[in-house]
């Protein structure tokens, strides 16, 4: 069982290329602490005034691990994707040092398998997830879309002409299409929750939730 973590414990971010610098700002934007790691010097400078605190050191070596004090970290993220020996070794000393939530990040299956296997609690596959998310939005049939593990997406699009005008529960939604509407956005008006007797617009913006394979189908329906 994961451990559950303080919603503002300190962050410890290994590895500062496009992911993990990301990673990094994102956070201390968010008002988290963020100890970011890197063994190019270049690119701790490049990060040292956005970031809480920065440091150049190898995290393959646990014996500079526990010089920077990760022992002392609730979560960390291993951020180095493209070594897999990298990636693996630096998250084996994570769980060594006994991190209690590692976030990894893996390229391939295998990678994420091996991951896994060490000890990480999550694994990311962020050119994977952003392929996908991408793909749906270049078909045009969605503003938005994330996927979770489980197959459960959530997308907003536009509604379909068939529930335009009508209550949700008259136009059978969810018997026919296997889909929930979970909002609705009017322009110029708060996201609202959706119910039973709520009436879709041509003008607005639907939330729906459901299967990977129900959304499409869903989303391909006549506009």
């Amino acid at each position: 069982m994961v451990e559950e973590l303080r919603k503002d414990a300190p962050v410890l971010v290994l590895g500062l290329g496009r992911f993990g610098s990301a990673c990094a700002a994102e956070l201390t934007g968010l008002g988290r602490e963020v100890l970011a790691v890197d063994d190019s010097m270049e690119r701790v400078q490049k990060w040292a005034d956005i970031v809480t605190h920065a440091v150049q050191t190898d995290a393959r070596d646990i014996d500079a691990l526990k010089q920077i004090g990760a022992q002392d970290f609730s979560v960390a993220i291993v951020a180095v994707g493209s070594s897999i020996e990298a990636s693996v070794l630096i998250t084996a000393n994570l769980v060594d040092l006994g991190v209690p939530q590692v976030w990894a990040k893996a390229m391939t299956p295998s990678q994420a398998k091996i991951l896994t296997r060490v000890g990480a609690n999550h694994v990311i596959f962020p050119e994977r997830e952003a392929g996908e998310r991408v793909a749906h939005l270049i078909s045009e049939r969605m503003l938005d879309f994330i996927k979770f593990d489980d197959d459960y997406v959530l997308a907003k699009l536009y509604p379909p002409l068939f529930i335009r005008d009508r209550a949700l529960a008259e136009s059978g939604v969810r018997s026919k299409y296997n889909v929930t509407v979970v909002g609705v956005k009017t322009p110029g008006k708060p996201f609202r929750y959706a119910e039973p007797g709520t009436i879709v617009t041509n003008h607005d913006i639907i939330v729906v939730s459901g299967t990977n394979r129900d959304i499409d189908r869903f989303a391909s329906l006549p506009r």
